[in-house]
């Protein structure tokens, strides 16, 4: 299997197993009463559903994302020393004089 679609596999199970804990975390807390509508209602199951597969997108995206973000090369050039300037600037303004001709009138 390609490194990549191996990458992507475990950061979608671990954007599942986030999205598992914060759906737990939002029942045992009660977040706006979600517990006591998940339970009382005929369709209960369908809301913890639609929640833990839809945090699940996010989850593993953002975490998919993190993942290739750390994979880019770190820069190798150099860390510091002296600043040298690559030119400098003149010390004072030089005017430039530019003929203008008219343009004709219609």
């Amino acid at each position: 299997m390609p490194e990549l679609v191996r990458l992507y596999i475990v950061n979608v199970a671990i954007g599942f197993c986030l999205a598992v804990l914060f759906t737990a975390l939002l029942l045992i807390l009660d977040v706006a009463h979600l517990r006591h509508l998940v339970l009382n209602t005929a369709g209960g199951w369908l809301a913890v559903l639609m929640l833990v597969v839809f945090n699940t997108i996010v989850f593993a995206g953002v975490q998919f994302g993190i993942a290739v973000m750390s994979l880019a090369d770190k820069p190798t050039g150099p860390k510091g020393g002296r600043r040298i300037r690559v030119f400098d600037l003149p010390r004072q303004l030089i005017p430039v004089r530019v003929g203008a001709r008219s343009a004709p009138r219609r």
